[in-house]
């Protein structure tokens, strides 16, 4: 959440005015999706909340179990809660716009999509979770290597790896029908970014290794399973390496490809046994343990607040150290008001759930 709340300090247009310098075009490529293929911080972000929905999910149930709770009641939640949050993902993609945008690629509403059959799962032994897993990634695997490839679509893959080309692919041509089938200004040809409702499918395999790892850290409370978490961070980062590598499946966030889901579920596991190593300060608390209130933030703040700033401060109030750092020191004021507005409602528990 911090990661993308951060994305007002638009650390390009920085690195724009220092070209050739290092330090900016790092820090730039890292608060950037790649293009296509390949991994930066910033393409961490929606598998990281997506994997700590499954972290959560055993300690939700259990929870809730211990007050009483029954599983017709507790599914009937569940479904709720995925229809909130493929609501939610709608109305945050429809902002500014004419009418009504049906369109499924938002994060929430990724999630909202795989959540009930995530729920269900949760309750099976884990050889099921394992098995759904299995069957998830290589149906889907195989539902792209059947469609027709077109070696001519960017990025101009070849071989097998052409039928994950971009806006060229059974992703695409799904999206093309069913999208279609909303009310629309103008015909849906394709995604600008190359995102596609049918990457929930995968990204419930996100959840599914995030789920994995919730019942890792309960069975072995109040240790950590260090070594289980870092043994699975291994092998799905080699996993999905080979398989870009050998060009059975790229690694591509954007279409959330198989390959992706094991390399970026990796990914997670080390970065879940590195925060249980380092037990995260208050200041990254307050955002995580509100982080549909944080993610809302983000979406719905910005403009506002810049142009408080503006209005109140005057057009050229961060460009004290020049125009060249004013992004980023107007950035820092305004995710400065995101982390107090959040500071005010962790301070009185006021956090916000669905």
């Amino acid at each position: 959440m911090l990661l993308m709340m951060a994305e007002v300090l638009r650390l390009s247009q920085v690195a724009q005015a220092f070209p050739g310098n290092w330090l900016w075009g790092f820090l730039a490529f890292n608060q950037s999706h790649v293009p296509w293929a390949g991994c930066s911080l910033h393409d961490t972000i929606q598998p990281g909340f997506s994997f700590l929905v499954g972290v959560a999910l055993p300690y939700s149930i259990a929870a809730r179990m211990a007050r009483g709770g029954a599983f017709p009641k507790l599914f009937g939640h569940a479904v709720w809660r995925s229809l909130l949050l493929v609501a939610l993902g709608i109305f945050l993609r429809s902002l500014r716009g004419p009418i009504t945008n049906f369109t499924f690629e938002d994060t929430l509403t990724q999630i909202g999509l795989g959540y009930p059959l995530l729920f269900l799962l949760a309750w099976k032994p884990p050889k099921w979770m394992w098995a759904a897993l299995g069957v998830l990634l290589f149906g889907y695997w195989l539902a792209w290597a059947l469609y027709p490839a077109d070696p001519t679509a960017f990025p101009q893959y070849t071989g097998l790896a052409a039928h994950w080309n971009k806006n060229a692919n059974f992703g695409t041509h799904f999206d093309q029908w069913f999208l279609n089938l909303f009310p629309r200004t103008r015909p849906f040809i394709a995604n600008g970014g190359g995102y596609l409702t049918l990457s929930f499918i995968p990204t419930l395999g996100t959840m599914l290794l995030g789920l994995a790892a919730g019942r890792w850290l309960r069975e072995a409370a109040p240790e950590i399973p260090y070594r289980k978490l870092l043994i699975a961070a291994a092998v799905g980062m080699a996993a999905g390496v080979v398989l870009h590598f050998t060009g059975i499946c790229p690694v591509v966030k954007r279409i959330w490809t198989p390959s992706w889901t094991l390399f970026s579920g990796g990914l997670c596991f080390a970065f879940l046994a590195l925060f249980c190593r380092l037990r995260a300060p208050v200041f990254l608390l307050v955002i995580g343990m509100n982080s549909i209130a944080a993610y809302l933030i983000a979406h719905l703040w910005e403009r506002f607040i810049a142009d408080s700033f503006r209005i109140h401060l005057g057009p050229k109030a961060f460009q004290f150290l020049g125009v060249e750092y004013e992004p980023l020191l107007s950035g820092l004021a305004v995710l400065g008001v995101y982390w107090l507005a959040l500071f005010w409602m962790y301070r009185r528990k006021v956090f916000l759930k669905i």
